[in-house]
Formats: C-alpha cells, sequence, structure tokens
C-alpha cells in the first residue's frame, strides 16, 4: 500500500490532482514523442553525411532527449521540477541546430508549455477559490 492508501479514512475527501501537473506532463509526452521522430528524421537525412558514428550518435542522443522526457513528467511535483521542464524545452530548441526544422517545432513546443503551466496554475487557483467557498458554504449551513 502506498502511503496515501494507508492514510486514507472512510468520509475523507480525496485531494484535487493539479490541472498544471496534468497540462505538463501530457506536453512533455508529446515531446517526447517529437524528440523521437525528430532522431529518425536526422538518422535517415543527416546519416549519408555524417557516417556511422554521427548516424548513431544522433540517434542515441534523441533517444535519451526522448526518454528524459518521458520521465520528467515525474518530477513535476517537486519544488525545482518545472525549472526542469523550462531546460528541456531549450534543449529541444536547440535541437534545431542539427534538423533546422526543429527550430520550428521546438518552438511551437516551447509555446505549448508554457500555454499548459501558464493555464493550469490558473485552474488551480479558480479550483483552489472553489473548494473555499464550497468548505466556507457547508460551515455556515450544516444542515445542507
Amino acid at each position: 500500500m502506498t502511503k496515501a492508501q494507508r492514510e486514507w479514512r472512510p468520509g475523507q475527501p480525496r485531494p484535487r490532482r493539479s490541472i498544471r501537473t496534468m497540462f505538463a506532463s501530457s506536453v512533455l509526452v508529446m515531446e517526447a514523442f517529437i524528440a523521437f521522430f525528430a532522431a529518425l528524421t536526422a538518422y535517415g537525412v543527416l546519416g549519408r553525411d555524417l557516417g556511422d558514428g554521427g548516424r548513431t550518435g544522433i540517434f542515441v542522443g534523441g533517444c535519451v532527449l526522448a526518454a528524459v522526457l518521458l520521465l520528467a513528467p515525474a518530477v513535476l511535483g517537486r519544488p525545482w521540477g518545472y525549472t526542469v521542464g523550462w531546460a528541456l524545452q531549450v534543449v529541444l530548441v536547440a535541437t534545431g541546430f542539427v534538423l533546422p526544422p526543429m527550430f520550428v517545432v521546438g518552438g511551437l513546443s516551447l509555446l505549448a508549455w508554457w500555454y499548459a503551466v501558464r493555464t493550469g496554475a490558473r485552474l488551480d487557483r479558480e479550483n483552489a477559490a472553489r473548494d473555499a467557498a464550497q468548505a466556507r458554504w457547508e460551515r455556515e449551513h450544516p444542515d445542507g
């Protein structure tokens, strides 16, 4: 059993999940697919010019970036988690130096990340205010 399961008691309300974290996680997973397919593209397009060592390096580097992007949602709950997300956005845009169309794709992904973090935080604040108002109403009207 997890700690949350051990501490749960009947009638206890479940804590609300962070919309910001859910949105940001979705963007990071989407970007993992983008990084993987960009690595495949770079492997095929640039591979003729670089030789076998360069081809393998580009492909492995892209796969490592995709794996890190897939694992990054696990740290979004930590205080430094969103800093890691912003750093990964910079790395994704920087892949444009290897494959120039990635400047555009990485920039659009950066925009999606920014929107997810900004909008998710706003929705979390609205939900917190709504929950506080609901709790206040329930205290003032115990009869229901």
